[in-house]
């Protein structure tokens, strides 16, 4: 593949990187954040969760302006917008300032989550786009591995009342890198199809395609599969034949926040405090959250394209209720100290990060057809952060009343039920072009 391909591949998935970041960045603050501002458990929800209702509205309405000026512009306006999150919240002195911040920053990821795969899966020749969308997935956990590293940094250099503060004013680093490169990447070429700038996408597809099909084929190709109706509302996405693909799209991102993943990124450390662990002791097991999530998601990666999506789903969705059953049974019963809990939640985020971790936004991005792959991915995006809200907002109340171990036992069993879902919602899209993928959605299942 030409160097320029990973280059635009590398740019886009900063975007995921920040996603990660902004995400997981809370896990070690929030501890200081509601000492510093007085949080009940409920408000402490509610802090974590601000910025994933902005992740909810950044995802449901970034395919109509996605679509209508292109994914590299849109990613522009999101890489300004982590910038100021992390200047408010690294600044703010009033909650609601910090709320505000928070939220201006889920905005930014609900857009990156839609934007940045869909982008990459556009740009990618079909022979590499898993692994290639899946660096997306990857820039995720490096991110959020970026976030527990410098908070456990932070937080380890004095006693300083405001450390909190440079944990989140790190990420305002590789905003402004992300900023800056994003003007030396190209539009995508089926954007461009779309939007009747032929000869911007054939030059576009010759930078990047391998000689694997010509620009005049791929851009018929491209036009063949677009329809002369032009999709102005999401009303269309709830007819046939799409509406079956949205509902799978709704269960996708479901499916995989009831698995209680952010739940880990975002308060693992008060997991570990709760357990009886030292607070220095708890962001070193972050920490090795966090390599564990990159290290399983580069063993997702190198498996995708050979062995396809729905293989790595049943893995994770077999592996995963084994390690998230064994640790609600060690804080059902007490068995807290010494290295079960640790082992446990190793054991499901290795298996959550090779199978759901790398494989969703590589299926949310790929599913849709072209005409509508931007709001379509978006509703797909939006169940994905309705759920991790919810999941987050409630986690805290939860713990209050039931206790921890309940509400793993929760996510296990919803992991169960995710198997039977991906055995009979989705095909196999493994070295298909995006084309092919529409048609064998589309028509074969009409």
């Amino acid at each position: 593949m030409k160097r320029y391909l990973y280059f635009i591949t590398f740019v886009a998935a900063l975007g995921s990187l920040l996603f990660g970041f902004e995400t997981g960045v809370i896990n070690g603050t929030i501890f200081y954040v509601a000492q510093y501002f007085g949080l009940s458990p409920a408000m402490k929800g509610f802090v974590v969760s601000a910025a994933l209702i902005g992740c909810i509205i950044g995802a449901l309405f970034i395919g109509k302006p996605a679509d209508i000026y292109g994914r590299r512009f849109i990613l522009k306006y999101m890489a300004l917008f982590f910038l100021v999150s992390m200047l408010m919240t690294g600044l703010a002195t009033h909650l609601w300032i910090f709320i505000i911040g928070r939220f201006i920053g889920g905005i930014a990821v609900g857009g990156a989550s839609v934007v940045t795969p869909m982008y990459i899966s556009e740009v990618a020749p079909p022979k590499y786009r898993g692994r290639l969308v899946a660096t997306a997935q990857f820039a995720i956990v490096l991110g959020i591995l970026v976030s527990f590293f410098s908070n456990f940094i932070i937080d380890s250099i004095g006693e300083t009342e405001n450390k909190w503060r440079w944990m989140f004013l790190f990420g305002v680093i590789p905003s402004a890198i992300f900023f800056g490169l994003l003007f030396f990447i190209q539009r995508s070429p089926r954007w461009l199809v779309k939007t009747g700038r032929l000869e911007e996408a054939k030059n576009a597809i010759l930078r990047v395609n391998n000689n694997q099909i010509t620009p005049d084929e791929l851009v018929k190709e491209i036009q063949d599969s677009l329809d002369n109706e032009v999709f102005t509302h999401y009303s269309v996405l709830f007819k046939k034949p799409y509406l079956k693909l949205v509902l799978i799209g709704i269960g996708v991102g479901m499916f995989n926040q009831l698995s209680g993943i952010n739940i880990v990124n975002y308060y693992s450390t008060d997991i570990f405090r709760e357990a009886g662990f030292s607070g220095e002791s708890a962001f070193t097991q972050t920490v090795l959250v966090g390599i564990t999530n990159l290290v399983f998601t580069i063993v997702g990666m190198s498996l995708i394209d050979k062995f396809g999506r729905k293989f790595l789903l049943y893995i994770g969705g077999i592996c995963m209720p084994i390690f998230l059953g064994l640790f609600s049974w060690a804080y059902i019963s007490g068995n807290t100290s010494g290295y079960i809990l640790l082992i446990s939640m190793l054991g499901f985020i290795a298996f959550f990060a090779a199978s759901q971790g790398t494989v969703i936004w590589v299926i949310l991005s790929e599913m849709f057809p072209t005409n509508i792959r931007a709001r379509g991915s978006a509703i797909g995006s939006f169940s994905h952060w309705f759920f991790n809200a919810l999941n987050s907002w409630v986690f805290p109340v939860v713990v209050a009343s039931v206790g921890t171990g309940y509400a793993f036992l929760f996510f296990g069993i919803a992991t169960v039920l995710s198997l039977v879902f991906y055995r009979f919602s989705l095909v196999e899209t493994k070295g298909k072009s995006l084309e092919e993928i529409e048609h064998m959605v589309l028509v074969k299942k009409s």
